[in-house]
């Protein structure tokens, strides 16, 4: 989900068109990506996220669905799951800004049409009382936007109805607690209610790098019959671009708790449509398979130059990530390992790049960090095989990209990245 702050235009630009076409990710297994509209929507976003990054990478990431409620392409979490080419992206996390919001369930392109007002009534029936201004309160949809005021402070405060999508664990990215390697958060719980739904309570911030002061608190239901109703405030009026009002958000986390598990809510999640070509007729085509996470994982260590100590990893599906030290401090290593993207060769690998032999497209480079890290720096190796096979590690100076440089350099040259990216036993992960 999360993959590097320079791309915060392009994230922002991204969620946007989320919440809009319904393409996404969020944070957990990929395993919870469902049929044919999801694989899409998966697929444009790697396609986006590849295209993106070789100018300047998608958290939280990041992290929502292509129509339905799914899991992680990108992260954390977060799984939630970025450069230069695109550097792998996280996984585990609600977003890179502790969410990307969770998207629409919808037909043929178009929200749920439930009255904004209906769903307004509902919000300000099971939270304290305060001042309300609602955006769009005649309007329809299946999102409501507020600012709430208490007397202490204007709060900009959403709730989101949605589908989880098909199958046991769709949804259940969205309910998991982000890594804080790439969303650094205060609190997040995550838990099993008697009933047999799963809530997520998370405390942040709307950037990592903390940048401003600007607090994200959310909590996300999944019920068992999957739906999500997904909750965020803030300690602003806005998400973004408004100063800080308040110490914190106006909402503990058990009054949003109270609030993504009031009853008044089903009525209205019983009319959300049911996307059909999201679920796989007519109109919905596939996307590449992708790997094992645990077969990526353990991949990645066993390529590792000696001399290396793994200090944490992470990451899944096509996506892992380890921080080393070899004595001169810590050194995030990511890679992301993608089929089925020869169509964007061009995009990803013009000057600068090489052909090897065999055919491989490889460029190397090296850049500035863009997640607000004083002093990092990023370092790629990027491959792509004739058959759109791709492997692409990226390495840094720092444990972690939104915080500050840790040593002068990464603890990987870019020579020993190219060779973990050329390593012939990434092939296993390749489709045939």
């Amino acid at each position: 989900m999360p993959l590097n702050e320079g791309h915060e235009g392009f994230e922002e630009e991204l969620g946007e068109a989320l919440r809009r076409t319904g393409d996404g990710f969020a944070a957990d297994n990929r395993s919870e990506l469902v049929t044919g509209g999801l694989n899409r929507g998966r697929r444009r976003l790697l396609r986006r996220r590849a295209t993106a990054v070789t100018g300047s990478v998608l958290a939280f990431a990041v992290i929502g669905v292509g129509g339905v409620y799914g899991g992680d392409l990108l992260g954390s979490g977060g799984a939630a799951q970025g450069a230069s080419v695109a550097g792998p992206a996280p996984t585990k996390g609600p977003g890179e800004s502790a969410g990307d919001k969770p998207v629409p369930a919808d037909k043929g392109g178009m929200e749920a049409q439930i009255p904004v007002a209906e769903m307004a009534a509902v919000l300000k029936a099971n939270t304290p009382a305060g001042d309300w201004t609602v955006t769009d309160e005649n309007g329809r949809g299946q999102h409501v936007a507020a600012v709430y005021d208490d007397g202490k402070g204007p709060a900009a405060v959403s709730v989101g109805l949605y589908r989880a999508g098909e199958g046991g664990e769709a949804g259940e990215g969205q309910v998991t607690c982000p890594d804080e390697t790439y969303v650094p958060h205060d609190s997040c719980t995550s838990e099993k209610l008697p009933g047999g739904d799963r809530l997520m309570v998370f405390q942040g911030y709307e950037y990592p790098d903390r940048r401003v002061d600007t607090k994200n608190w959310r909590a996300v239901l999944l019920t068992k019959d999957g739906f999500l109703i997904d909750a965020s405030e803030y300690n602003a009026a806005a998400e973004k671009g408004s100063p800080v009002s308040r110490t914190d958000p106006p909402f503990t986390p058990s009054q949003l708790k109270s609030l993504v598990t009031a009853a008044g809510w089903r009525p209205l999640l019983e009319q959300l449509p049911v996307n059909k070509i999201e679920q796989g007729g007519p109109g919905a085509d596939t996307a590449p398979p992708e790997a094992d996470g645990a077969a990526v994982q353990a991949t990645l260590r066993s390529l590792l130059p000696k001399g290396l100590t793994v200090v944490s990893k992470g990451g899944d599906s096509a996506f892992a990530y380890v921080v080393v030290n070899d004595g001169k401090g810590k050194s995030l290593v990511e890679i992301n390992v993608q089929n089925g993207m020869g169509d964007v060769a061009g995009e990803l690998f013009g000057s600068g790049a090489t052909t090897l032999p065999d055919g491989r497209l490889v460029k190397v480079t090296q850049r500035p960090g863009e997640k607000g890290g004083a002093g990092v720096v990023w370092w790629t190796a990027d491959t792509l095989t004739k058959d759109g096979f791709r492997v692409v590690v990226s390495a840094f100076n720092t444990g972690a990209q939104h915080a500050d440089a840790t040593r002068a350099e990464p603890a990987l040259t870019t020579e020993q990245l190219k060779a973990i990216a050329l390593s012939p036993k990434w092939t296993k992960f390749a489709t045939r």
